[in-house]
């Protein structure tokens, strides 16, 4: 009887810990039949983290169409291994390839299941073996991701009651190792802060905060050291800073407002009423923190804004401050400040808004936009597509350990009085999660000098024009997006689960068009990896320097004019515990070098070339979206 031989090319993914040394175990089931368990040759040194090795496996009969693969680890009863296996390839005796995507941890002994790579929709599969397979993967699936409320009003989250409990397809396989890390405890020992961390007490000098700072700065950090008090620079920040989501061109100024219309600048004829007419004035409304409770430290009463800031682009093309409020109703206990004001009460003003900025961009632009809905993204991904799915396959690599990094959060770092507070206060407006229209809706297309914009929109276009071509292959029309119910499973749950229902947000409940799929994935794509670079990255370099973004207030925010200097600026910063802890949080949140870094294209190869030229002619570079440092997922 002759034989029929395949070759099994079987590629182990480049990542750290995803080799193995146990025995693997391969089983090719066709149309037409099955093999035998087969034991692949390691004397190949195969398997190994990054080795691609092929073997032969020999049957008795031609299987036909090859449909799926099982695998098999058989190791040690003494050391427990992981294996992590990229894809398997088979090309069999006719010479036709069949594709197996894994993508996969094997950390028992078990038979795991994979189907044949080749994206068939739900409703187009006709083989009764295909059929029974994908159901049970998604059953399976949804056994193992189950969600959670981990506070009522917010989205929801992966259930999990320890770290070792997550799937381990999203965990670092050095998981007690990095839980240890990401506290804040291992981060004071790692700076040397120990000392600090106990000291109550109010800052004495600005000098005093600069020697706990100067042994750990950057080159940004020490620019914001040394600049923290220029107007230009606090204007910069709303464009290029961590938080560059809430500045908006201002058409009317709100009556809640009053600034005078005749208002000139100081340096100039220029009035508020032409500039504005001009666009060239732009608003700042803390608005959404009205309201919300603050904590007490150290028995201290803390304070929170929830300032009002205008700002005029000057003819230098620099966002300038012009005017603040600190409070949202107008009033004589409310004066707005100006920068003809004393040195102190306009400093200090400014930095009642930093402190406001701050605290929004935690909560709101990093915790809630990037962070707890990557996890919706993902663990809706998990229990609704299966792995030949095209859109799993686009989304998969940009939530690769989100989840795991979630649970770490929400057990050493989330303050949860403030961000439940904050969500119910944000949810019940639409929020927008794509940068085009995002930009647009505040009226920010032509403002100079605003990097972010600029490197975010063509991320975001070749991100678009990719995820497109992928998902246009598959699907040819606007029926076939209507008629996938794994799809269509997986925007329901996003919205059930991630915005509550909530239908004022925007989230579609269901995709009816092919254009209406591609950009809510380039979304999804987006937000796991440039938004969240965009709001993570920089972190510590302009927190870092506590002046220039405290997490906290501890004295009331000025009723009248005039009683500012340095001794109550000093007094109304974050204590020296507070200091030390907020430098220690956000030194930990720096991003790590990881295996996460974006694939690269020849489109993201040229965009990081450009970004790199135009930063050479700039004082103070902007990184954050360089594709060489984007993370594909919010795994920090």
């Amino acid at each position: 009887m002759a034989s029929h031989e395949y070759q099994v090319t079987v590629s182990t993914e480049d990542v750290a810990f995803a080799g193995t040394i146990d025995d693997v175990y391969i089983t090719l089931v066709g149309q037409d039949g099955s093999s035998e368990d087969v034991k692949l040759d390691k004397s190949k040194f195969a398997f190994h983290k990054g080795d691609v090795s092929t073997f032969t496996v020999t049957c008795s009969k031609d299987l036909g169409q090859l449909l799926e693969i099982h695998l098999e680890k058989q190791g040690g009863i003494i050391i427990k291994d992981s294996w992590l296996p990229a894809k398997v390839e088979v090309e069999s005796p006719d010479g036709k390839v069949y594709s197996f995507p894994i993508y996969h941890w094997l950390t028992d002994s078990k038979k795991h299941f994979f189907r044949e790579g080749a994206a068939v929709l739900d409703f187009q599969e006709t083989n009764p073996q295909v059929i029974k397979t994908r159901k049970k993967e998604l059953k399976n699936q949804k056994n193992l991701y189950r969600w959670a409320v981990y506070k009522e009003g917010i989205p929801l989250c992966m259930e999990a009651d320890t770290l070792k409990s997550l799937p381990p397809d999203d965990r670092y396989p050095f998981t007690r190792e990095l839980e240890f890390g990401f506290t804040a405890v291992a981060a004071l020992a790692k700076l040397g802060l120990e000392a600090w961390s106990h000291c109550i007490d109010k800052w004495n000098s600005m000098s005093d905060i600069e020697k706990l700072f100067e042994c750990h700065v950057t080159s940004m950090s020490d620019y914001a050291m040394k600049h923290w008090r220029e107007d230009a620079f606090f204007g910069y920040q709303f464009l290029n800073g961590v938080n560059p989501m809430m500045i908006q061109c201002c058409k009317t100024l709100p009556s809640k407002f009053p600034v005078p219309l005749d208002m000139n600048f100081s340096k100039s004829q220029l009035t508020l009423r032409t500039e504005m007419m001009k666009g060239n004035i732009f608003l700042c409304d803390y608005n959404i923190l009205d309201g919300v409770e603050t904590n007490t430290i150290n028995g201290r009463k803390q304070f929170l804004t929830a300032p009002l800031v205008l700002l005029h682009k000057n003819e230098d093309d620099e966002m300038m401050p012009i005017a603040i409020q600190l409070k949202q109703e107008p009033g004589k206990d409310n004066p707005i400040f100006f920068p003809t004001d004393s040195e102190y009460d306009w400093l200090l003003a400014k930095t009642y808004v930093k402190s406001a900025d701050s605290n929004l961009h935690e909560l709101n632009y990093h915790l809630l936009r990037t962070h707890l809905l990557a996890e919706v993204f993902a663990v809706s991904l998990q229990r609704n597509l299966p792995r030949v799915h095209p859109v799993y396959k686009l989304l998969i690599r940009h939530t690769r350990y989100t989840l795991q990094i979630n649970f770490l959060a929400r057990k050493s770092l989330i303050s949860e009085s403030g961000t439940i507070t904050l969500y119910t206060a944000s949810g019940g407006k639409g929020i927008s999660l794509c940068i085009p229209d995002d930009i647009a809706d505040r009226g920010l297309e032509d403002v100079p000098n605003f990097h972010y914009r600029d490197d975010g929109l063509k991320l975001w276009n070749i991100m678009h024009r990719f995820v497109y071509d992928i998902l246009s292959f598959y699907y040819k029309n606007d029926g076939m997006v209507q008629n996938d119910a794994e799809l269509q499973n997986w925007i329901q749950e996003i919205f059930e689960n991630g915005f509550l229902r909530r239908s004022e947000t925007g989230i579609p409940q269901k995709f009816t068009t092919v254009a209406e799929l591609v950009k809510f994935v380039t979304m999804v794509m987006f937000t796991c990896s440039v938004q969240h670079a965009a709001v993570n990255t920089g972190q510590y370099d302009l927190y870092g320097w506590m002046p220039n973004g405290p997490s906290t207030m501890q004295e009331p925010p000025p009723t009248q004019k005039g009683k500012a200097d340095e001794a109550s600026f000093l007094s109304t910063l974050p204590d020296v515990q507070t200091t030390v802890h907020i430098l220690a949080t956000v030194w930990l949140l720096k991003p790590p070098c990881t295996d996460g870094k974006t694939q690269f294209s020849s489109y993201l190869i040229k965009l990081s070339e450009d970004i790199k030229s135009r930063n050479e002619n700039l004082r103070l570079p902007y990184t954050f979206l360089d594709p060489k440092l984007v993370e594909n997922s919010v795994a920090i």
